[in-house]
């Protein structure tokens, strides 16, 4: 069995594959402008990543949760700063986004405990 951080790269890496493959030129200008909005601006990448985890979070994406979790964990954003920003996504999301939350953690967790 895959650990849960395996199996959501290996999924999301062969279903984009195969989007792109597909040669839609509006999804694939998509994808580009996602890979280069999180690049460094006048914002630095950890401070974009965690703006995007607030948004997805807010937005109940649990997909997108997922892989800002772990672009922020790749850039090094500490625990604390993930909980403080998960913290105001669910302020401004409600208790809605409670279960969101418990899942990020859940995969937070995940990516702690693959250094390990």
């Amino acid at each position: 069995m895959q650990n849960p951080i395996e199996e959501f790269n290996s999924y999301r890496s062969k279903m984009n594959d195969k989007l792109l493959a597909d040669n839609n030129k509006i999804i694939k200008r998509i994808f580009n402008l996602d890979t280069n909005a999180f690049q460094e601006g006048a914002l630095d990448t950890k401070t974009k990543e965690l703006l995007g985890l607030v948004a997805s979070t807010v937005l109940r994406c649990d997909d997108c949760v997922k892989y800002h979790l772990e672009s922020s964990y790749n850039a090094g954003v500490s625990k604390e700063e993930i909980m403080e920003s998960l913290s105001i996504a669910t302020l401004v999301g409600g208790t809605i986004v409670i279960p969101h939350l418990r899942r990020a953690y859940e995969y937070w967790e995940a990516l702690e405990e693959q250094e390990g």
